[in-house]
């Protein structure tokens, strides 16, 4: 019996070393760990096993996560690439008696997402004895039991398995039993019969012992009381009792009805039942009636904590004579766990620029029924550009199926639903939210294709011209837009001496006070930048108008304001009303109204002689030329500009009536300078000498118009003919506003190159025109006496100083 019982012992495991095992498909590891593992004890180096690069599992945000269960039993050292212990694993509370204990552990990385399953194998270790449901076990035997009669006694448990559970018993030396095991009982043999008058009762030791190393073991005290008569022990039904049962029975639900019978009469034969040997989780589970043998449930049935129950039950006549039974209690799953879903890894923002199939999260979904009550159909909503892509087991990835646009969507709350394949099935839904990360893939976009401003000239520099605006619809930086005026040149200077564009508001102002009569418009470009990496920019054109303003007066062209001289005309004694005498020639430099011209005569000699044109500024006469008029007629012309407010010019016109320079008086010099008497003198000599010549010239040119015609002709019947040295260069050919028309030709010229006025008459385009073909040199002094009443500082004629 020694012998026998030295054989079963053998060494357990020795858990120096761990081993590896790679799986090809999903590069998966399998780790055989003891339990009851200190705290911070290494598991492995998870990193060295599946090659990965330690320098990343901090940055990949490396995380383990333990499937079925909230406790933590190990975490990744992101520092040592180890699988370290966290909390004490126990065989026995994880997995009872199953004959294989598994961990599944998962392994996530980000950036790439990257799932590995871990399987921890949880081996025993002996670190429980064995133990008896009682310390002190009491049986009452006949004294007239018979020698080889069997005794059943309740067998010790041990929680742990295999090796590690109990492998032997041994009972104390003694001259009445001897101890028969098997595999189902543990019983006592009567080896010789009893003698109550020798010996009434007795205590024996029985020990059990288990194969672990060290070796552990649990004892029992057998108090064995002697009487008379009591020879048949109870008998079960059936020796296993088999039972299902569906989890969430209610209390009192009846699941099976033992039943044991004794042979004996009265006391004797009466039977008790108990439950034998119940773990600690089990105990408040179920109860059995002492009478009737019925066991009914008491507490929580939940097939996802215990699938099965197994128990002793003991049958117990009057006198305490046992026998044992064993009841197996099978669970049944019912639907009653929806799935739940797991967010394992998520992106917190996904860049726009994502390429269609990019895997931006890994969900995981558990229900802890079995069967097909664990079957889980994962779903998403159609209407985002997302899907689930199956994966690991119970892991699914969240790809994108589209192209994604910031401006167009930039969140997604995604609903996730799983749904078991249960009846009736159980879901649940959970909402993900994702982020969109703006990219710079959007220029700044102008409010107009081209933008237009109106500035009046002579406006002041910094003000206000117009206001450009470029939307972007980029996010942040990436939608900031910045103004500036894109390089160019107007009229040959900077365009930025010219305008300036605030980069942030675009509003662009005058850098200058602008003149209509030098730039009448230009146009410039502006350009939007954002600030994103790389920036993008859009142009568009700026196109600015300058408006005229009335500051320019009537420029009097001719008679020319050229000096103190004065320029004199010639009209003839017989000149008939309506008859041209002269023309005033202006122009100005504005446009528009602004250069409309007016000509009036504000002051003359004889008012009621000479008449001008409003708009065409000749002068004619009013009515025929009589003796009585004075020979000498001084004319003062205004020309006035029809802007707001009007801007004027004056001039004198100086008019000789005569048809005989001899007529003409003495000239005196007009301009008061005393050196000039010497001058006037020869002239007034070298007048007298030719006047016979002219008084004949003239009788001649009488006789020979009464003989043509009955009706004189007109002197100056035209236009006079201006150099075009007397225009500005940006003056206009406006027809009836005063400047130049092109039908009044002339072919006379005043000198200015003495200090006398020279009169020359030549013949007219205009058959009107009085033909003559004099010069009449006078010195100025001559014309002084009509004008004295005149204004002094009106600069008229051309003056020469010599």
């Amino acid at each position: 019996m020694g012998d026998k019982r030295s054989s079963v012992l053998r060494p357990i495991f020795c858990f120096v070393s761990l081993f590896v095992m790679l799986h090809l498909v999903y590069g998966d590891l399998s780790y055989s760990i003891p339990e009851e593992m200190k705290r911070e004890s290494v598991i492995g180096n998870i990193a060295k096993d599946l090659s990965l690069d330690l320098r990343t599992l901090s940055s990949r945000k490396a995380r383990v996560n333990i499937e079925g269960t909230r406790k933590r039993y190990c975490d990744i050292n992101v520092n040592t690439g180890d699988l370290i212990i966290l909390e004490r694993i126990d065989r026995e509370s994880l997995c009872s008696k199953k004959p294989s204990c598994v961990v599944k552990v998962d392994l996530v990385l980000e950036n790439p997402l990257e799932l590995h399953r871990v399987t921890l194998h949880v081996q025993d270790v002996n670190d429980n004895s064995p133990k008896f449901r009682e310390n002190l076990i009491e049986m009452e035997i006949w004294e007239s039991a018979e020698k080889g009669n069997r005794f059943s006694i309740e067998e010790a448990h041990d929680a742990d398995i295999g090796q590690n559970a109990v492998q032997r018993y041994n009972l104390q030396q003694n001259d009445n039993f001897i101890l028969a095991v098997d595999s189902n009982k543990v019983e006592l043999v009567l080896k010789n019969k009893l003698d109550r008058e020798k010996q009434k009762e007795m205590n024996l030791l029985l020990t059990a012992l288990d194969g672990g190393s060290p070796q552990r073991s649990g004892t029992v005290v057998i108090h064995v009381t002697v009487l008379d008569a009591n020879d048949n022990a109870p008998v079960f039904s059936q020796a296993v009792y088999k039972a299902s049962l569906p989890e969430n029975s209610p209390p009192d639900t009846t699941v099976i009805n033992v039943s044991a019978t004794d042979a004996d009469e009265g006391v004797n034969g009466d039977v008790t039942y108990y439950f034998g040997h119940v773990s600690d989780e089990d105990v408040n589970v179920f109860s059995i009636d002492a009478k009737t043998g019925v066991i009914k449930v008491t507490g929580v049935i939940d097939f996802e904590d215990s699938s099965s129950f197994e128990m002793r039950v003991q049958a117990k006549d009057g006198l305490g004579l046992t026998s044992y039974a064993k009841v197996i209690i099978d669970v049944t799953d019912i639907n009653d766990n929806a799935p739940v879903i797991y967010l394992n890894s998520l992106s917190n923002a996904i860049p726009e620029n994502v390429s269609p199939g990019t895997e931006v999260g890994i969900i995981n979904v558990q229900d802890r029924d079995s069967e097909n009550n664990g079957q889980v159909r994962c779903s998403i909503q159609q209407n985002a550009p997302f899907k689930l892509v199956p994966s690991i087991k119970n892991y699914y990835s969240l790809v994108t199926t589209g192209q994604l646009d910031r401006e167009l969507v930039s969140d997604y709350n995604i609903t996730i639903s799983a749904t078991d394949e249960g009846s009736p099935p159980l879901s649940s839904s959970k909402t993900v939210h994702l982020s969109v990360a703006d990219i710079n893939d959007n220029p700044p976009v102008f409010e107009e294709q081209s933008y237009s401003a109106y500035v009046t000239e002579n406006n002041k520099p910094g003000s206000t011209l117009c206001s450009v605006t470029a939307r972007d619809p980029d996010w942040r930086q990436n939608g900031t837009v910045i103004y500036s005026l894109l390089p160019g040149e107007v009229n040959g200077a900077p365009v930025s001496s010219y305008l300036s564009v605030n980069g942030d508001t675009g509003v662009i102002h005058a850098v200058r006070s602008f003149d209509y009569e030098q730039l009448r418009s230009f146009k410039v470009h502006v350009m939007a930048r954002d600030n994103g990496s790389p920036p993008l920019s859009s142009n568009v054109s700026v196109s600015v108008f300058i408006s005229d303003v009335n500051d320019n007066s009537p420029q009097i062209l001719y008679p020319a304001p050229q000096g103190n001289s004065l320029m004199t005309e010639l009209v003839p004694k017989a000149a008939h009303g309506g008859s041209l005498v002269s023309k005033v020639i202006a122009v100005d430099a504005d446009s528009g109204q602004n250069a409309w011209l007016s000509y009036h005569i504000v002051k003359s000699t004889d008012p009621g002689l000479f008449t001008i044109g409003v708009h065409s500024g000749e002068i004619r006469t009013q009515r025929d030329i009589s003796e009585s008029d004075s020979m000498k007629q001084n004319l003062i012309v205004a020309v006035k500009d029809n802007g707001q407010p009007s801007l004027s010019a004056t001039c004198s016109m100086y008019l000789l009536i005569s048809d005989n320079l001899a007529e003409v008086p003495e000239l005196k010099d007009i301009s008061y300078d005393e050196k000039n008497s010497k001058l006037t003198s020869y002239l007034i000599i070298a007048l007298v000498s030719v006047s016979t010549f002219f008084l004949t010239f003239i009788i001649i040119i009488v006789g020979v118009r009464f003989c043509r015609r009955r009706k004189p002709r007109l002197l100056f019947d035209g236009a006079v003919a201006i150099p075009s040295a007397y225009l500005p260069p940006n003056y206009a050919d406006v027809d009836g506003t005063g400047t130049l028309r092109s039908t009044y030709n002339y072919d006379t010229y005043l000198t200015t190159g003495s200090r006398t006025s020279d009169f020359k008459f030549v013949t007219s385009y205009n058959d009107n025109t009085l033909p003559a073909d004099q010069t009449l040199r006078k010195s100025p002094s001559d014309f002084v006496d009509p004008f004295e009443d005149l204004d002094p500082s009106v600069e008229v004629g051309t003056v020469r100083n010599t």
